[in-house]
C-alpha cells in the first residue's frame, strides 16, 4: 500500500479504502445443509494452550508470572482431558511452538488421544508487528516444531491474539493449510477471499463473546480485573448454543487452560458440555473435522 502510511485515512481515496477492505474478506457460506448423522449444529471446543508464552513475548520475566502458565499445563489441561474423556468429546489445541518445546508430553499424549494439535505461533507473537519475512519463518517453523514434538501435521491456524496481518493469508495458502480460525465475519464457516479471489480455505469464525478470558481475565498492573462470576459465563455461552442449535448451525468456543482450569471454573465448562450433551443430535468435533465436512459439502453445493 504506497503512500497510505504517510496519510491520515480520513485522506485515503474511496480506491484505497476499497483496497484495505478488500485485502481479506469473507466469501461465500460454507455452512452446509445439513450435519453428519442428520446432526442439528456442529460443537467445536478450542483450547488455547498460551501457557507461559503471554509473559514471554512480552518479556515478562517474572516468576510469578510464568507460574501462572505452568498452571494451565500442570493442572488445567489434566482437568480439561478428563472432561473431554468423560464426555467422549474430540477438542482443538491451539498451541505456540515454544510452549510445546517447554511441555512436549502434553501435544504428543492429546494428539495420541484423538485431539487436534493447531498452530498458535511461535511464542504468541502478534503478526501485525512482524514483516513478511519473519511472520513466514514463525508460522512455517511452528508448524514443523508441532509436527516433530506431536507427530501430527497441523491443518489449522488459529493466529495469537486473533491478530491476522496482511500477509498473513498469503503465508497460510502457501502452507496448503485447511482452515483458519482468527476472523469474524459471520457466525458460520466460510471460504476466505484474498483480494476478491476464493481461497479455498475455510474460516471457522471466533467470537470475543464466545472467548473465557474477556470473563476472567486481569491486568495486576491496571483496575481491568473482571472476573465475571462463571455462572453468568454459563449463561452466555449457553444462549450462544442457542442460537446455534436453533439455526441449525456452529458453535466454536476459545478457552485457555491458565483461565479455564480453575475450579469454579472447570466445573462450569463440564456443566456448559453436559447442557449441550443434553440435547439431541448435536456433532462435537475438531476444527479440522468442521472445516472438511463443510469444504467438501461446499464441493458438492
Amino acid at each position: 500500500m504506497t503512500g497510505l502510511d504517510d496519510k491520515k485515512p480520513y485522506e485515503w481515496t474511496d480506491a484505497e479504502v476499497a483496497e484495505v477492505v478488500g485485502r481479506v474478506r469473507a466469501g461465500r457460506s460454507l455452512k452446509p445443509a445439513s450435519w453428519p448423522g442428520g446432526a442439528r449444529a456442529a460443537v467445536g471446543l478450542s483450547f488455547d494452550s498460551d501457557h507461559e508464552s503471554i509473559p514471554l513475548v512480552t518479556r515478562q520475566m517474572s516468576p510469578g508470572q510464568l507460574s501462572q502458565g505452568e498452571y494451565g499445563a500442570r493442572v488445567s489441561v489434566p482437568r480439561i482431558t478428563a472432561i473431554l474423556d468423560r464426555h467422549d468429546i474430540k477438542a482443538t489445541f491451539f498451541t505456540p511452538a515454544m510452549v510445546a518445546t517447554l511441555h512436549p508430553n502434553e501435544p504428543r499424549s492429546l494428539a495420541e488421544a484423538g485431539h487436534e494439535i493447531g498452530i498458535h505461533g511461535w511464542i504468541h507473537e502478534l503478526n501485525s508487528s512482524l514483516d513478511y519475512v519473519t511472520e513466514r519463518d514463525l508460522q512455517m517453523r511452528a508448524a514443523d516444531r508441532l509436527e516433530e514434538i506431536s507427530g501430527q501435521r497441523p491443518v489449522g491456524i488459529r493466529t495469537p491474539s486473533w491478530d491476522f496481518s496482511p500477509h498473513t493469508l498469503s503465508i497460510t495458502r502457501e502452507m496448503g493449510l485447511l482452515y483458519d480460525s482468527s476472523l469474524m465475519a459471520d457466525d458460520e464457516p466460510y471460504e476466505i477471499l484474498e483480494n476478491g479471489e476464493p481461497t479455498g480455505i475455510v474460516e471457522l469464525p471466533p467470537e470475543w463473546i464466545r472467548d473465557d478470558y474477556v470473563y476472567f481475565g486481569m491486568q495486576r498492573q491496571t483496575t481491568v480485573r473482571p472476573h465475571t462470576p462463571p455462572s453468568s459465563v454459563l449463561e452466555i455461552f449457553s444462549a450462544e448454543f442457542d442460537g446455534a442449535y436453533r439455526e441449525g448451525g456452529t458453535f466454536i468456543l476459545t478457552m485457555h487452560p491458565h483461565v479455564i482450569g480453575h475450579r469454579s471454573r472447570i466445573s462450569m465448562l463440564e456443566g456448559l458440555v453436559e447442557y449441550m450433551r443434553g440435547h439431541d443430535d448435536v456433532w462435537f468435533a475438531t476444527h479440522a473435522e468442521i472445516a472438511e465436512y463443510c469444504l467438501e459439502q461446499g464441493r458438492r453445493g
